[in-house]
């Protein structure tokens, strides 16, 4: 085992190999949780081009699911949490023999990946299921919440798939960071899908190998984004280098501070970053997304709902879903006047991809005769800054 830095975790950890700690660009993205409606266009973009052939029935690549109570498969995270001791990473409490902490889904855990959509948590989350919650105690959450997950393979930076294999069939590309399976040298031996914590790689029965999420890897080496974050219609998704510190990932996770990754408790530095939802219990979102550190949470929901009032952050979140090019680096321009505010969109290779405008325009439509009562007019006036607060609302048809 090698004694590696974990950024994430900020201490010392284990790992089987030396992997570097830095690369010239590291395949990341930022999920924004609060704008998902679940509509699984994603999922079928991914599924309809990637994993439609034999043997891959049962593979969702991509899968959004309601937690706390779904997933694909069903409570991956919660058994493994069980098994995993505070404190120490799945390569620090592998068992004897073994270089990873894991297991092995029962097939039946792969049925019905849509199970438990739309159910909200009850007023108790009990241990074993994650941990002890009362939800009936919280004073700043609803006591009934939900909220959809969007799951890809992280492409970490420390893949427990690649520890596990004995083969050495799973490595991650020097370009990119994209970890992949390579097909002539995997046996199917099954490690990787023991060792992968997110249950993230899958046995074909058909090739009898495993495979995983490519990361679009043809698409990024045309400087575009994957499928998934092409198709997402709710303008969820942005990926870029989480290395370059112009990129807006880099901002959004590292000086912004507003998305956070996936059990970072795993160790495995996974490379997909979260803003999470602002409505669901707070202690609940720092064991998924803080390591349990309650203050990580508070920070990242603060900040992202007060982003009307920091240009930057604002600025950054209009480039979600607005080009299927990889957002190398922006810049804004007339920061000091916020009515006429834009942000500017560079390319990996700093050419200019579009200017949109900081704080959108609110249009308003009304049904003849129909006028805005006092409630929503002042709403309306709140959100829309470039608007003249002389000029009155005016029907649109």
């Amino acid at each position: 085992m090698s004694r590696v830095w974990n950024e994430q975790l900020k201490r010392w950890t284990t790992y089987p190999y030396d992997l570097p700690d830095h690369y010239d660009f590291q395949w990341s993205a930022v999920f924004n949780i609060n704008r998902c409606i679940a509509c699984q266009t994603c999922t079928m973009a991914c599924k309809s081009t990637w994993t439609f052939g034999k043997g891959q029935e049962h593979m969702w690549w991509n899968n959004v699911s309601t937690k706390p109570y779904g997933d694909h498969p069903r409570g991956f995270d919660a058994k493994l949490l069980s098994m995993l001791p505070k404190g120490k990473t799945i390569f620090e409490a592998a068992p004897e023999g073994e270089r990873v902490l894991g297991y092995i889904p029962d097939d039946i855990e792969y049925d019905y990946p849509n199970a438990f959509e739309d159910s909200p948590c009850g007023p108790h989350i009990g241990a074993g299921q994650y941990q002890e919650i009362d939800v009936s105690k919280s004073k700043t959450q609803d006591k009934q919440w939900f909220f959809y997950l969007q799951r890809i393979c992280n492409h970490c930076k420390k893949p427990a798939c690649l520890a596990a294999c004995p083969r050495k069939a799973i490595y991650k590309r020097k370009e990119d960071g994209i970890v992949l399976i390579d097909q002539e040298r995997c046996r199917g031996y099954k490690k990787c899908i023991m060792a992968c914590p997110y249950k993230k790689t899958f046995y074909n029965t058909f090739t009898k190998t495993s495979q995983k999420c490519i990361g679009c890897y043809p698409r990024i080496e045309q400087g575009e984004t994957t499928r998934c974050i092409a198709a997402c219609i709710g303008k969820i998704r942005l990926l870029g280098n989480i290395e370059d510190e112009k990129s807006p990932i880099h901002y959004l996770v590292h000086k912004a501070k507003v998305a956070l990754p996936l059990y970072p408790q795993f160790g495995t530095e996974p490379q997909i970053y979260y803003i999470p939802p602002r409505w669901v219990n707070t202690k609940f979102l720092a064991m998924m997304f803080g390591n349990y550190d309650e203050s990580k949470i508070k920070h990242a929901v603060k900040t992202y709902m007060n982003a009307r009032h920091d240009i930057e952050l604002l600025a950054v979140l209009q480039l979600f879903g607005t080009t299927q090019q990889i957002i190398g680096s922006y810049e804004i321009i007339d920061r000091g006047n916020p009515k006429e505010a834009k942000v500017r969109a560079f390319d990996l290779k700093g050419q200019e991809l579009f200017v949109v405008s900081i704080y959108p325009k609110v249009e308003v439509h009304l049904t003849k005769d129909e006028q805005l009562n006092i409630t929503d007019a002042k709403q309306l006036a709140s959100l829309d800054i470039r608007r003249d607060a002389n000029t009155p609302w005016r029907n649109q048809y």
